[in-house]
């Protein structure tokens, strides 16, 4: 807090002192997706100098705030702190919670009484950033809305794949009819109810799109590599041998695991 108001001072860095709280907003978002990546890879050196760096832009919010007469750092981790106290009175009070859905189902409902209180928007979607990346959305509108019972039963996953194949026949007509509309319309469904499903198998859709394309960027990579080894680029095969170096590529990086 000290360095960043004394970059701040008059006499301090020329950049720190034109920064806003609307320039901070790019490097906040990616400050978090930086120290997301570094926990995916399991780099705890990483996860440490990011976390850091996450951290940086909350106190360069603070400072920012400090100097329009706003609010201060120890404001903010006064209002956190009160948070958390007021959605844990299964910890802090006298509520109880047996599970997590309870805890869940419990903090959704204070939420909104807080809503309530500040005459906010009332829907228990309404705390879901509209900026946040679709698949992320998706998830966390199911997941809210799970919080009070809209889901599906619990137990086997057997409907949600039935539902998943209804939604991709549909998918399928609609690019029959080859209307564009109607096939973004039916390939979101398609998606949503992806997430749905990784929800359900308890898998983070987020995380596992990203590994995937974590694979696929390492296979092709690994094609680009063979195929300058030959003199040549992937350009220049056909599409049956470019099968067949991507083959090769999952036999090579296969073994490596």
């Amino acid at each position: 807090m000290n360095i960043i108001e004394r970059l701040r001072a008059p006499d301090g860095c020329p950049w720190d002192r034109k920064q806003t709280l609307e320039t901070l907003r790019t490097p906040i978002t990616e400050e978090a997706y930086e120290l997301a990546d570094a926990i995916t890879k399991k780099d705890i050196q990483e996860i440490k100098e990011e976390a850091g760096d996450l951290l940086l832009q909350v106190v360069f919010v603070a400072q920012l705030a400090k100097e329009q007469g706003l609010f201060d750092m120890k404001d903010i981790v006064r209002t956190i702190c009160d948070k958390l106290i007021r959605r844990h009175p299964h910890v802090f009070g006298s509520v109880k919670a047996n599970d997590s859905d309870e805890v869940l189902r419990n903090w959704e409902k204070i939420k909104l009484q807080e809503r309530k209180d500040k005459h906010e928007n009332t829907s228990i979607l309404a705390g879901v950033p509209d900026g946040l990346p679709p698949l992320l959305k998706a998830n966390r509108i199911q997941g809210k809305a799970a919080h009070v019972g809209f889901d599906w039963p619990k137990g086997s996953p057997a409907p949600l794949f039935e539902k998943l194949d209804e939604e991709i026949n549909e998918l399928k007509e609609a690019a029959r009819e080859n209307i564009p509309e109607h096939i973004a319309d039916e390939l979101g469904d398609v998606l949503f109810m992806t997430v749905n499903l990784a929800r359900r198998l308890g898998v983070d859709p987020d995380a596992a799109l990203n590994q995937v394309c974590n694979k696929f960027k390492s296979r092709f990579e690994f094609m680009e590599r063979e195929a300058q080894s030959q003199g040549k680029s992937l350009s220049d095969y056909s599409l049956e041998e470019l099968d067949s170096f991507w083959n090769k590529a999952k036999e090579n990086l296969k073994a490596q695991s």
